[in-house]
């Protein structure tokens, strides 16, 4: 199983060409990104991995991970073990938080930037999302918490016409489930995180990609993301909801690629 400190990653598409590094939201693994792996594969050498803490990767979750200081210098030690001078990279919501914070710490590293549903300060729905949510593992455990993530990843149409695959999906994310203080902790990075002055400092070209029917990170995040960053580009996708790149992947691999190309 490849591996570098602790982090679990794989290669996929031609080894010369252009890096291009996917990392997902708040449940960390590399697979969110299986809609998505064919067409980027095809153009790029693209690298997903699992977050610390999360999938495949070391379990054990250190002090640092209650900020988002410890996931970017996660992904910074894993582009050095791996020889990676610079990348493209891509982010969904809290995968989008350690690219933006890459982006402002280490600006030499990113080439171009994909942040999708993510934001440059807390926001008031998303914090009542992970309340909820975070109620909900708590009183009933992961299996709840599981069974009731659908509701704020997806359009409620796509869920019901996908509730076969649903159900054995959140099969598998119960056996491999973090653990409720890892998840708690994560959470807790999220809602800490504010970039809201220091946008003007990030350099890198920046696809910010929402989805108008996102029912856990308001579009209205990615907007005030875009407009702070000196060259940010909106995109906002008419239908998907928060997971849109699984929901409609071919609408978004069109926009990223368009992006990446440009």
């Amino acid at each position: 199983m490849p591996e570098k400190n602790g982090l679990y990653y794989e290669w996929h598409g031609d080894k010369e060409a252009p890096p291009l590094i996917l990392s997902a939201g708040l449940g960390g693994s590399g697979t969110y990104w299986q809609p998505n792996l064919d067409a980027l594969a095809a153009q790029y050498r693209v690298l997903i991995y699992d977050h610390r803490g999360t999938g495949r990767s070391d379990r054990a979750l250190p002090q640092s991970h209650v900020r988002d200081e410890g996931m970017t210098f996660d992904i910074k030690e894993l582009m050095d073990g791996l020889g990676i001078v610079s990348a493209h990279f891509m982010g969904h919501a809290a995968g989008a938080m350690i690219g933006l914070s890459l982006a402002l710490e280490w600006p030499e590293r990113v080439r171009k930037l994909v942040a999708i549903n993510g934001w440059a300060k807390p926001d008031p729905h998303f914090s009542r999302c992970f309340d909820a949510r975070l109620a909900l593992l708590r009183s009933e455990g992961p299996r709840a918490y599981v069974s009731a993530q659908p509701i704020f990843l997806y359009p409620a149409d796509w869920s019901s016409r996908h509730s076969a695959r649903l159900d054995g999906e959140a099969a598998a994310m119960v056996d491999h489930f973090p653990g409720v203080e890892v998840m708690e902790r994560r959470i807790a990075a999220l809602r800490r995180w504010d970039i809201d002055d220091l946008c003007q400092n990030i350099d890198a070209p920046t696809l910010v990609l929402a989805a108008a029917d996102d029912m856990l990170v308001p579009s209205l995040c990615s907007r005030r993301l875009a407009e702070r960053l000196p060259n940010g580009q909106l995109v906002v996708m008419d239908w998907g909801g928060h997971a849109c790149n699984v929901t409609d992947p071919d609408t978004f691999n069109r926009v990223v690629l368009d992006f990446l190309r440009s």
